[in-house]
């Protein structure tokens, strides 16, 4: 991964680099995402328009966050994973204050052109935060179809680690590729045998859910038959 690369790209558009060392690994894979980056959105909406995994469901799951987003307006956001800003431009058209990281910058780029005053970071998340959000709070903490890259303990891990930076009353809203049952997970994984990523670390959002009892309520809904939405606020499950 990308080791240490925080590059700020904040409201006068300055890109400010603070440390630029990579692993070879990890420049490779930004420049997977940086060669899929002009096609990523259509892509999407094929698969999530023909049901298909790994993105059925997408719209509806987008739909959701911004929901819930757009019930805290006017919201301080924090988007991980942001890509090419599919959904935090339309809350940044509405007046929420975005920020946003990915370890694409050709991804950045393209979200960059549609929210210039947005504050962006090249950073590689399973390295935790950038160290410029230190003391930030934010209303909203969203990732969508982010966190599958990390494998499920260090997930576990980072959403712990997200709980400093949740304002009071904040929520954390995660869309991704997911499944109610262990089950579920091995009849999609057979049925997409061909196009199924062994370097991805797919949600079995129950069991997510019981790593994660005791530090954040959650709630969990399935959305299709690959993917679901999970609303974790600080406290114990009822």
């Amino acid at each position: 991964m990308i080791e240490h690369l925080e590059t700020a790209i904040i409201h006068n558009r300055e890109e400010h680099t603070m440390d630029n060392h990579q692993t070879p690994l990890d420049m490779v894979a930004a420049r997977v995402f940086d060669a899929w980056s002009g096609g990523y959105d259509e892509e999407v909406r094929l698969a999530d328009g023909n049901n298909e995994y790994p993105f059925a469901g997408y719209s509806q799951i987008m739909s959701g966050i911004y929901d819930a987003v757009m019930a805290k307006y006017p919201a301080k956001v924090l988007d991980i994973g942001i890509g090419t800003g599919m959904l935090a431009a339309k809350l940044y058209e509405q007046g929420n204050i975005v920020t946003g990281l990915d370890f694409s910058p050709d991804m950045l780029a393209i979200a960059r052109s549609k929210m210039p005053d947005a504050v962006l970071y090249q950073y590689d998340f399973s390295q935790g935060l950038p160290p410029g959000l230190t003391g930030e709070k934010f209303d909203c903490i969203i990732s969508t179809y982010a966190l599958h890259h990390l494998p499920d303990e260090l997930k576990i891990t980072f959403i712990k680690s997200l709980l400093p930076f949740l304002s009071d009353n904040g929520v954390i809203l995660i869309g991704d590729i997911g499944f109610p049952t262990r089950t579920e997970f091995l009849a999609c994984k057979s049925q997409n045998e061909d196009d199924w990523d062994e370097d991805e670390y797919y949600f079995v959002f129950p069991e997510l859910a019981e790593s994660l009892e005791g530090v954040f309520a959650v709630a969990y809904k399935q959305v299709s038959h690959c993917g679901g939405m999970m609303e974790l606020r600080a406290g114990k499950s009822r």
